[in-house]
């Protein structure tokens, strides 16, 4: 397998069409720097699947189409096509019967990427599919890009183990595992989503069977907690009522002794506020003279600060008289210093103006003359020039026709074989078989049917089996959320109905109910349906009259006279015509109801006469003028408003709330009826997901199955129609072309065979023409050398002269501003001087200003007055101290009374609030029992029989009230729902086997393809280690060098190279130079092409960093293996491109725009 031409069109730099013939084993391709010899390689690499655009050294994969110039417009779109000679059937898969193939990749400017094989469209797959283990690929060890070599020899092991693996041609182990791999990938979802399943279905099982231990636990714990409950609230009573009656006594006998102590305080009091009295005014006496003491204290301090500040300036004068001095003379001495200084500068300053004065005319002559010097040189050098670009142009003209005499015979040659092979091709030529073509194209058809129906079933499960997943979990979510509501509802109802049972069966009525036969008979109040929000306001009007039993006749009751019942009971008798209605234009209370029995309909409108309804009460109070005695306005809240008054409603018994519980328990009861149908629902609708669910897997699988079977059939059947189809079309359009083809070589012999005799001719001139303008380019150069010497002398000196003047010049400047900065100086001295004298003149004169006589006596008089206003200050202080200790004896007097009675009054406050602590306990805990309806002799009975005691009661009674609470709701069905999800979890088992057998299958199968790989790439790395260590001394001259594995696992190892050029003993090849990287690298590629020589391999500058000795070695190993291996390589090396058998030139002619010239080096040598 070898590579024929590589066709390029609008890619890159090529924006023509461009077919790059090679013809040869060794094809060498040359150019300037930026003609685009590269991108010939990045063509290579982009057509064998390259999908990175920074492996084609561009940003975006639309910077390979030509993007235009100056003069050219973009191209639209990128074509290149390698056509390869494919007579040893090399080629993988069912491309390999082709004796020629055509690989071919176009790209448009919407970003459409196709590939063709033989003109027939493929995937990119397919491509890489026909070079897998021939080392060919868009990144294989065979395409050697600019500064591959480097990073080749500095890979990590990881990256190096590539090259290996694709030597060893294990590509299609890799894609199998991979497939392998993915088949149990999708098994492992599959599973873990039954797992996902089975664990929340575990997690239900665990709560079903613990809510069936709930339901039998939670019946003992209540009984036990509510008589340890009621045990507790009888002793607090009795503990209550004694505290009680001995608190109060404790509280008589505090008050009394409150009332004794609080008569000897007030004595005490009335004696302290005598003493206050004169104290106080002895306070002022003491304030008056310590004022006029710190007025005279004032005024010493005042006389004495102004005495120091005369001192203190006269001295501070004196010490500024004495600097002021001392700076006079130093500013004199600088002046006198100054002025000697600048005689003797003036003196140097004059004969350095002299001097400058002669070095600038020097400098003027000797400018004058180099000009004439320079002329003479440019005159010289621009006609040796003008003689050199002529030998140039004799020289470029002989070198072009010598190319191009070399390029006809070239063409000659190579024509000469084309019309050979041409003839040999049109023998050869032999059509298939069309009635299997045929055939073969129905078969295609019914296979694309069936892998196109398989992939859409494939592609629906895939689509439906997240969503029916999502559904299930929906589903179960829903099943659990109804449950719970379920059980809130009727743990609620259940609570509102046991509190009207309570109502209803008093503890009080019921055994005299029951005594006169009235225990059957329904309240009023069970009979009622009110509308809803009015509640409170029937409840707040009617009262009493809500339990109102119904008796035929009102006489009976006169029996009950004598036998009173033992709590509030109302009986009523329905008449036969309700009261008439009010007269206010309110809406009426009676309204608010819905009542189907007549009798009773007039007697609620009886008992509600007059009693009207409000929306608000502020509605209500300002309805309030229409009402007349014995009216009322009610409110929803229960509030009423008269005339006169208004009435605040408030829930201050059990029986309060009786009507908006019934109505609450009836809504309840048609919400768990239709919560029982929606809970029903929603498990049914839970089985019918799990099943879809299981059953959408299974299905999947097998969708999965068919569907690779089909796609594997059809692209088989593909493969083969275009095969056959493409060599029927092959073979007549190759007939065509061969007849054509032959008449155009004719044509282009007998062109060359013209072109040949005129380049003859023309190399005879231009022989002549060289030798005349070498020798006058001679002479010429031989006078520009005399001009030279001359100017650069004339230079030498006048840049001598110059700075001698540049010298001369900055010592008179240095020199003139000394004297500018002492002139400076001596002016500067003087001003100092004269500044100096009349700061020294106002000094004195403040020094006579300074004197403190008459402040000296100042003082002598304020100190006599101070000392009399101390000596009063001391008596009036005497007597108030004395009063002080009076008034301080009395008040502690006073405040040890006061504190003596405040625990008295604290005892009192405390004895009351034990005494109310303990009414309030007993009237709470009678309340309890009462609203429990505790049998208070069974209890009593009860506490006797155990000898029960308060001390640890309520810890046994929280302690059951938290076991009660972490019971939580208490699911009934909860048996019913455990069978249910018991079988489905058999069934979930079951799948979950199957599953983990599909893995264990799978998981061999990896293991096996793994087996495989390794033994293979093991004896891949001995083989290429034994090349690698026998190229290396062959490229380097001696050395040695071999492969390492990093790890322990072939299949995960990495590959390291250890590179020891000869004399060296280096640890590591990051210690080498580059050209020995570079050499080591290639030596590696070629061990490599050793063991699976690649069909061809394309090397892009990889001889740049090696000296001419190891390219020399490099160029002849090269030569070697172009015997196995077509090498198409890219060099500015002589050496390398002496080996080439046909050279390829780049050319940049025009700007942006790559052409060629392809020159064939063996019949060029030959013409020479």
């Amino acid at each position: 397998m070898r590579l024929n031409s590589i066709k390029l069109s609008g890619f890159k730099s090529f924006a023509e069409p461009t077919n790059f013939l090679l013809p040869g084993q060794l094809v060498g391709v040359v150019g300037p720097n930026g003609c685009g010899k590269s991108n010939i390689m990045d063509a290579v690499r982009w057509v064998l699947g390259e999908s990175k655009a920074s492996e084609l050294r561009g940003e975006s994969m639309q910077d390979v189409i030509f993007s235009g110039t100056t003069t050219r417009k973009a191209s639209s779109r990128a074509s290149v096509e390698l056509v390869f000679e494919n007579n040893d059937h090399r080629a993988g898969g069912a491309w390999s019967r082709f004796t020629e193939i055509a690989v071919k990749r176009v790209l448009t400017r919407d970003g459409t990427s196709s590939y063709y094989i033989n003109n027939q469209p493929v995937r990119r797959r397919d491509v890489q599919d026909v070079f897998l283990g021939t080392g060919l690929g868009p990144r294989a060890y065979a395409i050697i890009g600019q500064g591959t070599i480097s990073r080749i020899i500095e890979s990590r092991p990881e990256e190096l183990r590539l090259f290996l693996e694709e030597a060893a041609g294990v590509s299609k182990y890799k894609e199998r595992r991979r497939e392998t791999e993915h088949r149990l990938s999708d098994t492992r979802e599959n599973l873990t989503r039954v797992e996902d399943i089975l664990r929340e279905l575990n997690g239900n099982l665990e709560k079903l069977e613990k809510q069936a231990e709930v339901a039998q636990k939670y019946n003992a714990l209540l009984g036990d907690t509510t008589l340890k409950q009621h045990q507790l609230w009888f002793l607090k009573r009795s503990e209550s009522e004694a505290d009680q009656a001995r608190v109060r006594a404790d509280g008589l006998q505090a008050v009394n002794d409150l009332e004794s102590r609080t008569a000897d305080l007030r004595h005490i009091e009335t004696e302290l506020e005598t003493i206050r009295q004169a104290h106080y005014a002895a306070g002022d006496q003491v304030n008056q003279s310590q004022g006029r003491l710190y007025e005279a204290s004032a005024e010493v301090g005042r006389l004495e600060a102004e005495i120091r500040f005369v001192v203190e300036g006269r001295q501070r004068v004196e010490q500024r008289l004495a600097t002021l001095k001392e700076q006079v003379g130093q500013w004199a001495t600088r002046r006198d210093d100054a002025q000697a200084e600048l005689e003797t500068l003036a003196e140097q300053g004059e004969d350095a103006e002299e001097k400058a004065e002669l070095l600038a005319a020097q400098v003027e002559e000797q400018a004058l003359q180099l000009p004439d010097l320079e002329d003479a040189l440019r005159q010289a050098q621009q006609k040796a020039g003008e003689q050199r670009a002529t030998v140039t142009q004799v020289h470029q003209q002989i070198q072009v026709l010598a190319a191009e005499q070399r390029n006809v015979e070239e063409q000659s040659r190579q024509l000469e074989q084309r019309r050979e092979r041409l003839s040999a091709d049109r023998n050869a030529l032999a059509a298939p078989d069309e009635a299997r073509l045929a055939n073969l194209r129905e078969q295609l058809e019914e296979s694309q049917e069936a892998a196109s129906e398989a992939g859409a079933r494939l592609h629906d499960l895939q689509e439906s089996l997240p969503r029916l997943d999502d559904e299930r979990r929906g589903r179960q979510q829903a099943v659990n959320a109804e449950s719970a509501r379920q059980a809130d509802l009727s743990a609620r109802m259940e609570a509102l109905k046991a509190l009207q049972d309570k109502v209803k069966t008093d503890g009080k009525l019921q055994p005299w109910l029951a005594r006169h036969g009235l225990d059957g008979l329904q309240a009023l109040w069970t009979r009622l349906q009110v509308e809803p929000g009015w509640e409170n306001a029937l409840e707040a009007a009617l009262r009493e009259r809500l339990g109102a039993l119904e008796v035929g006749r009102l006489d009976l009751v006169r029996t009950f006279a004598s036998d009173a019942p033992p709590a509030k009971l109302a009986f009523y008798s329905p008449p036969v015509a309700g009261a008439p209605a009010g007269d206010a234009a309110l809406p009426r209370l009676i309204d608010r109801l819905r009542l189907h029995d007549a009798g009773q309909r007039a007697l609620l409108a009886d008992w509600l006469h007059g009693r009207y309804t409000a929306a608000s009460l502020e509605e209500a109070l300002a309805a309030r003028a229409q009402l007349r005695p014995g009216e009322s306005i009610h409110v929803p809240e229960g509030h009423a408003v008269t005339a006169h008054g208004v009435d605040f409603y408030a829930q201050d018994s059990e029986q309060a709330g009786l009507l908006a519980r019934a109505q609450e328990i009836d809504n309840l009861e048609k919400q768990l009826r239709a919560q029982a149908l929606i809970g029903e629902e929603a498990r049914s609708a839970l089985v019918r997901a799990e099943a879809a669910c299981a059953d959408a897997s299974q299905r999947l699988v097998a969708a999965r199955r068919d569907a690779t079977e089909a796609q594997s059939r059809a692209h088989e059947l593909q493969v083969e129609t275009l095969r056959l189809g493409q060599l029927a079309e092959q073979v007549r359009a190759r007939s065509e072309q061969i007849a054509a083809d032959l008449g155009e070589v004719d044509a282009l012999l007998d062109d060359l065979q013209e072109r040949r005799v005129t380049a003859e001719a023309r190399f005879e001139e231009l022989d002549m023409q060289l030798a005349d303008s070498q020798e006058r380019h001679a002479q010429l150069d031989e006078r520009v050398i005399d001009a030279e010497r001359r100017v650069n002398e004339s230079r030498e000196q006048q840049r001598s002269l110059e700075r001698q003047a540049q010298e001369a010049t900055f010592a008179r400047r240095s020199l003139e501003s000394r004297r500018a900065e002492l002139g400076r100086a001596i002016d500067t001295a003087a001003q100092q001087a004269g500044s100096l004298a009349s700061e020294e003149a106002r000094a004195t004169e403040e020094l006579a200003r300074l004197s403190d006589a008459a402040a000296q006596g100042g003082l002598q008089a304020a100190l006599e007055l101070k000392a009399g206003r101390e000596a009063a200050l001391g008596a009036a202080r005497s007597e108030y101290d004395d009063l002080t200790t009076k008034l301080r004896a009395s008040d502690e007097r006073r405040l040890q009374l006061e504190r003596a009675l405040d625990p008295l009054r604290q005892r009192i406050t405390e004895f009351q609030l034990k005494e109310q602590a303990a009414r309030l306990g007993l009237e709470q805990y009678d309340a309890l029992l009462t609203d429990a309806q505790a049998d208070l002799e069974a209890v009593a009975r009860s506490i006797a029989a155990g000898n029960v005691r308060m001390t640890g009661l309520q810890g046994e009674i929280d302690r059951g009230n938290r076991e009660i609470a972490a019971l939580g709701a208490v699911n009934l069905a909860a048996l019913e729902e455990l069978g249910t999800a018991r079988e489905r979890k058999t069934f979930l088992d079951a799948q979950t086997a199957d599953l983990v057998e599909a893995m264990t299958t799978l998981e061999d199968a990896i293991r096996k393809i793994d087996a495989e790989t390794r033994e293979l790439l093991v004896g891949t790395f001995n083989i290429v280690n034994g090349h690698f260590g026998r190229m290396f001394p062959e490229l380097f001259g001696g050395g040695n060098a071999k492969l390492m594995m990093t790890g322990e696992e072939v299949l995960d190892a990495g590959v390291q190279v250890m590179a020891q050029p000869p004399g060296k003993k280096n640890q590591t090849i990051h210690l080498l130079s580059g050209g020995e990287k570079a050499l080591t690298a290639i030596a590696l590629v070629f061990a490599i092409f050793q063991l699976n020589p690649a069909p061809f391999c394309l090397l892009d500058e990889v001889d740049a960093p090696l000296d001419d000795a190891n390219t020399e070695r490099y160029a002849k190993l090269v030569a070697a293996m172009s015997k196995e291996t077509q090498f198409l390589f890219i060099s500015h090396n002589k050496i390398a491109m002496e080996m080439a058998e046909q050279l390829i030139g780049v050319t940049m002619q025009e700007q942006g725009v790559s052409r060629i010239v392809a020159v064939d080096m063996e019949s060029a040598l030959a013409g020479l």
